[in-house]
């Protein structure tokens, strides 16, 4: 049964040290039993959110983040439900966070003919992650070393946005799409494209090519 294996497997990852071989082979091979059966959503952000459940499955499978006693409880729901739950509420943060934008972006338009008024954001930014989990700190090295100079080659056309320079910014805790079109001058349509059409095949290799996948 796999709920029984899943369960095994946990007991074994979180008997060895965080950010050791034994501990990262059985995260592992927990990712592969998993990720087929997790929610499934076809939004433009829904990598952005996988990409923080994964972040927050390593955090919490054991410890727990900043040890605040909200590791995973194998005895009050699987590890599937466990990971939905999470996943589904930062898509529901991520639909927020849109439809903010559009709202703010339909009062600019008003306020700068005369009418409407002012909206109050009542969507805080997600805090910036305390500890660095060994998949994220990887990860990080390897984008910012970029050994073969690949990431540094992919650019965006017509700008001098890099593979390189997008993926480092939405590592956590990670920029805002607004924020990254802002600072680059360009549409959220037309960087979040470039994120999935080109950054995440080259972050799911790295992925594949660490085990993790």
């Amino acid at each position: 049964m796999i709920e029984e294996q899943l369960r095994r497997l946990v007991e074994e990852a979180c008997s060895y040290p965080p950010g050791s071989p034994q501990r990262r082979k059985n995260l592992t091979k927990i990712i592969r039993l998993i990720r087929k059966k997790l929610w499934h959503e076809y939004t433009p952000y829904y990598q952005d959110a996988l990409q923080q459940t994964w972040v927050y499955f390593c955090q919490n499978i054991c410890e727990g983040k900043n040890n605040t006693g909200k590791a995973y409880d194998p005895e009050r729901a699987t590890i599937v439900t466990w990971l939905n739950y999470y996943l589904k509420r930062r898509l529901q943060d991520f639909r927020i966070e849109t439809q903010r934008q559009r709202e703010q972006t339909v009062n600019t338009v008003m306020e700068d003919s005369g009418d409407g008024n002012q909206t109050t954001d009542l969507v805080e930014n997600l805090a910036a992650e305390p500890e660095v989990p060994p998949l994220l700190e990887q990860l990080s090295q390897w984008v910012q070393t970029d050994p073969d100079g690949e990431l540094r080659r992919i650019q965006l056309k017509g700008s001098q946005v890099t593979a390189q320079m997008l993926i480092q910014r939405r590592l956590p805790p990670e920029a805002t799409w607004k924020d990254l079109a802002a600072e680059f001058g360009l549409p959220i349509s037309t960087l979040s494209s470039f994120y999935q059409r080109k950054c995440l095949p080259l972050l799911r290799k790295f992925a594949e090519s660490e085990g993790y996948l």
